[in-house]
C-alpha cells in the first residue's frame, strides 16, 4: 500500500491529514493511491492541445476550450501545496468495451468522494480532476451540458474536470508516484490477461 511520497509538510496540512484521505481514497475502491507535493505535477500546454481530437472536445463546460487550461492549473498548484493521486487498475479488455464507460463513471465518482472527504475535513478549497470528459460519461444521451447553456450541471456531485485538459502530464504522475505507466501488458493477473489503469488526482487545502 502506498500512502506518501515524502514525510515532511508544510504547516498548512499535517501529515496525518494527507494519511487519512490516503486511506480513505483506498477504502472507496482505489488500486494505487499517494499524495505528493503539488509542484512535483508536471503541466505541459502540449498535453490540453491534444484534447482538440477528443469527439467531445466543447461540447462540456468541464473540457477545453471552456477550461482554464495549464495556467489554471499552475495557479492551483501555487495555492494547494499537496494533491492526492488515485488509480484504477483493471483489466486491458476492459478499456475497449462497454464496460470502460462504467469504469470512467466510477472513477469521476471516486475522485469526487475524496474531494468530499477533504472538504469535510475543512480543506474547502479541494478540487478533483479525473480522466475522461464527463459528457460522455454522465451525459451521453442527451444532445448538450446545460452548464454550456446558462443551466445547472445534472451531475454536480460526481462529475470532474479531467486531467488532460489542464495538460497534465499523467504518465509522469505515475513515475513520481512510483508506479507503471505503461498502459497494457503492465501485469497480468493468474489467467494470464493483461491489465491495465485510469487516473485521477485531487488537490488539497
Amino acid at each position: 500500500m502506498t500512502i506518501i511520497q515524502e514525510t515532511k509538510t508544510d504547516d498548512t496540512i499535517p501529515s496525518f491529514h494527507l494519511y487519512d484521505i490516503v486511506r480513505f481514497a483506498f477504502s472507496e475502491g482505489a488500486s494505487d493511491a499517494r499524495a505528493i507535493a503539488a509542484s512535483d505535477i508536471l503541466v505541459e500546454e502540449k498535453f490540453a492541445k491534444l484534447c482538440a481530437a477528443c469527439p467531445s472536445y466543447g461540447f462540456s463546460h468541464s473540457c477545453p476550450p471552456h477550461v482554464s487550461g495549464p495556467s489554471g492549473f499552475r495557479e492551483l498548484q501555487k495555492q494547494l501545496p499537496w494533491a492526492v493521486a488515485v488509480r484504477l487498475v483493471v483489466p486491458l479488455s476492459a478499456l475497449f468495451s462497454a464496460e470502460r464507460q462504467d469504469l470512467g463513471r466510477f472513477l469521476h465518482e471516486l475522485t469526487s468522494g475524496i474531494e468530499a472527504y477533504a472538504v469535510g475535513m475543512g480543506y474547502t478549497d479541494s478540487r478533483a480532476f479525473a480522466g475522461g470528459s464527463c459528457k460522455g460519461i454522465f451525459c451521453r444521451e442527451h444532445s448538450e451540458c446545460r452548464r454550456l447553456s446558462g443551466g445547472l450541471c445534472r451531475h454536480p456531485e460526481h462529475a470532474r474536470p479531467s486531467m488532460s485538459g489542464f495538460g497534465i502530464d499523467v504518465l509522469d504522475l505515475m513515475k513520481k508516484c512510483g508506479w507503471p505507466s505503461e498502459f497494457g501488458g503492465m501485469k497480468t493477473t493468474g489467467d494470464g490477461e493483461s491489465m491495465s489503469w485510469l487516473a485521477g488526482l485531487v488537490m488539497i487545502g
